[in-house]
């Protein structure tokens, strides 16, 4: 937008300016090896160097609950060690969601020490051969301190909403892609580890849809009650009173 014709500024002015349907298909982001922002950028431009200013602008995707979010459930193990069967209530989740789940122990031949479930972002930068792979843990939750025993089942209930998470995203703009697993781990008394990752998406729930549709109410309630003092107006027992409604 041209805000001004040249000319010159001898007292502070003000500018008006409007942008209108501009798309703004992805999600912010600042990760390890990638940023993805919004900014305005005014500029003035003169003669020997240009003044630029730049403001950050955060744009939010907002979704809606999935219409299919199976549950996960998996069987893992070392044969004729160990064998658990684990399960998730959900595959996505929203960013303030709460995990549940189960840790079953089918067969235990090893001497578990202690067991946690991580949760991990995978970021994915670059294409072909040039392909990068960042992993942040961002939180760790002991779920369970001592041995178990065959037929123990082990409850899981993780709250995302402490948690500094941001929307799965896959394939921005053919530039990179950021995922999300949780990592279950076991360990034994020798501190040999056991894992097993899975993935899970995760979005960023629309509130201010409901909002936006409490106000569209409240305009609708607005315009019954104007309808309302419309029709009271036409009652000649009131008159000084309808007319101040109006």
């Amino acid at each position: 937008k041209d805000l001004a014709r040249p000319g010159e500024f001898t007292q502070s002015q003000t500018f008006d300016f409007e942008f209108t349907h501009v798309e703004k298909p992805y999600e912010s982001y600042t990760g390890q090896n990638v940023k993805l922002r919004y900014f305005l950028r005014a500029t003035v431009s003169r003669r020997l160097n240009d003044v630029v200013k730049e403001m950050d602008i955060v744009v939010h995707t907002l979704s809606t609950y999935p219409e299919l979010n199976s549950s996960i459930k998996m069987e893992v193990g070392i044969e004729d060690c160990l064998h658990i069967e684990f399960e998730y209530n959900k595959s996505k989740y929203h960013l303030k969601d709460v995990i549940v789940g189960k840790i079953y122990f089918l067969l235990v031949r090893i001497k578990i020490k202690h067991m946690e479930i991580d949760i991990i972002k995978r970021e994915t930068t670059g294409t072909g051969p040039n392909v990068y792979h960042e992993n942040d843990t961002i939180a760790k939750y002991e779920i369970m301190d001592g041995a178990p025993v065959r037929g123990e089942s082990i409850p899981i209930r993780l709250f995302l909403a402490g948690y500094e998470l941001t929307p799965t995203m896959r394939d921005i703009n053919k530039k990179f892609s950021v995922r999300y697993y949780l990592n279950l781990v076991l360990i034994d008394e020798e501190e040999r580890r056991y894992f097993k990752q899975q993935e899970v998406v995760l979005w960023r729930k629309g509130d201010i849809v409901r909002k936006s549709m409490s106000h569209q109410a409240a305009i609708a309630s607005q315009r019954f009650e104007g309808t309302s003092s419309h029709a009271e107006a036409r009652t000649p027992s009131q008159p000084a009173e309808n007319n101040s409604r109006q």
